[in-house]
């Protein structure tokens, strides 16, 4: 916690509003050709005319350089509210202040308060995404980020929401309708371009999706990494995978993993995936899932690689709150059942817990207060295992990870200007519309919130 007071305090020096990911790291959704240094800001649009010059304009467009000059003069962006809010309403870390001390981050300090802001930096965090293409059709994701939600909306239409997250007509008008993947992709072109100069200095490179293991890039960057690793053999992988692909992909990509891994092609092999609950509520949630075969897939990946590590990215929301509790359980037994002093990080499984913000009728701010009050019974159960007199310590969870829950809560009762009521009947015309298209039924998967359904439908 000390080191983390330290951060936040350096970063201070230069000012309130000073973060080292604007630099040090890029989120790039090429088929969508738009970037952000984290996944809190609004990807903006990257001009075609400034990759054509120089393929690094992925990362270092105009507006992110004008962005790193407000930092550099003690300015906030509006863009990366999230952490003002996070900084303003409650005593809880930001990601700000997270992704600065990341090593890999804070070593490039000096170099950069002292840089100009239009000097281009190459990151040593990048994660990329080459196009939509997706199995699943989570509640909360949209047509951007998944071609299956891309096929409903073109059968059904939107859904009658008050915000347009899921209007295709909107995205086309704005141009941020993603590109298929049998289309060719300038955005995509540009990365193959700069790939072999990024990757030498790379410290973690990470494929997200869509499902990536639906992408033939995600398996040219794999079979490029296995012939030019010497090039960068301190590499840290991480790719997402939504875990429930079909099997002869799923081993194809085990076998490139184990070679990479086990021959120390990478310094160390993170894979990321996702899952906010248990049983027919997580299913509900990530429509494509099945539970128990993720859970076997994640149970084959720690045992087939014993160096690697597999991060739960939760993105927590109002269909959490009420099977988190279990969640903590089934992620608590594997760390348990997996330690080994194998792996580059101590515990075999991390749980990796953020709040909903986007789409707002999902947010775990539309609850009542005594449906918030389970959260804290989350961060309670995971501080419990990861207490040392518990024997827990070399496997159990990790301030970070148990801190994570806790903001959950400070997130969800905070003060902040927050539509509930208009939100709450977004909610319901949701999963009504949700229930209908998809043959799901909202109060029979989750029977504790029937009376705040029936109560908000009235409403």
């Amino acid at each position: 916690m000390s080191q983390l007071h330290d951060v936040r305090n350096k970063l201070n020096k230069v000012g309130c509003g000073f973060c080292l990911a604007k630099w040090t790291q890029v989120t790039m959704h090429l088929g969508l050709g738009m970037t952000h240094s984290c996944h809190h800001p609004a990807p903006h649009k990257i001009p075609l005319r400034e990759i054509k010059r120089n393929p690094s304009a992925l990362h270092n467009t105009r507006f992110k350089k004008q962005k790193r000059k407000e930092m550099l003069e003690g300015k906030r962006p509006d863009e990366c509210n999230y952490c003002w809010n996070v900084e303003d309403n409650s005593d809880s870390f930001s990601d700000r202040t997270f992704k600065s001390s990341e090593p890999w981050s804070l070593s490039e300090y000096d170099k950069i308060k002292d840089s100009h802001w239009k000097t281009d930096f190459n990151p040593k965090y990048v994660e990329v995404s080459f196009s939509n293409t997706c199995n699943f059709a989570c509640a909360y994701c949209g047509p951007q980020y998944s071609s299956k939600w891309v096929e409903e909306i073109e059968k059904h239409g939107p859904y009658n929401t008050s915000t347009n997250y899921n209007q295709i007509d909107s995205l086309r008008e704005k141009g941020e309708m993603p590109y298929k993947q049998s289309e060719e992709n300038p955005y995509v072109e540009a990365f193959w371009e700069w790939w072999p100069d990024l990757y030498k200095d790379l410290h973690t490179f990470r494929i997200t999706g869509g499902e990536p293991l639906l992408s033939k890039d995600t398996f040219k960057v794999l079979e490029y990494i296995q012939e030019n690793w010497e090039q960068n053999p301190n590499l840290s992988l991480a790719i997402n995978t939504n875990m429930n692909v079909p099997e002869k992909l799923m081993n194809r990509f085990i076998e490139l993993c184990q070679d990479l891994s086990n021959n120390n092609k990478v310094r160390e092999l993170i894979i990321f995936t996702s899952v906010e609950g248990t049983d027919k509520q997580a299913e509900y949630t990530r429509f494509g899932l099945n539970y128990e075969t993720f859970w076997t897939n994640v149970d084959t990946f720690l045992t087939e690689l014993p160096k690697m590590t597999i991060n739960i990215m939760a993105t927590f929301n109002a269909l959490s709150v009420f099977t988190y509790s279990d969640l903590i359980d089934r992620v608590f037994e594997m760390k348990k059942k997996h330690q080994n002093n194998e792996r580059y990080w101590v515990s075999a499984i991390q749980l990796d817990t953020s709040y909903l913000r986007w789409p707002s009728h999902l947010s775990v701010k539309i609850l009542d207060d005594e449906h918030k009050e389970l959260i804290l019974e989350s961060a309670k159960k995971a501080l419990y295992y990861g207490i040392k007199e518990f024997k827990h310590d070399n496997y159990g969870f990790s301030n970070v990870e148990i801190q994570k829950i806790k903001r959950i809560y400070d997130y969800a009762v905070g003060n902040s200007m927050f539509s509930t009521e208009k939100f709450r009947q977004d909610f319901i015309k949701f999963v009504d519309e949700y229930d209908t298209r998809r043959g799901t039924n909202f109060t029979e998967t989750f029977p504790q919130l029937k009376e705040f359904y029936v109560r908000n439908k009235k409403g």
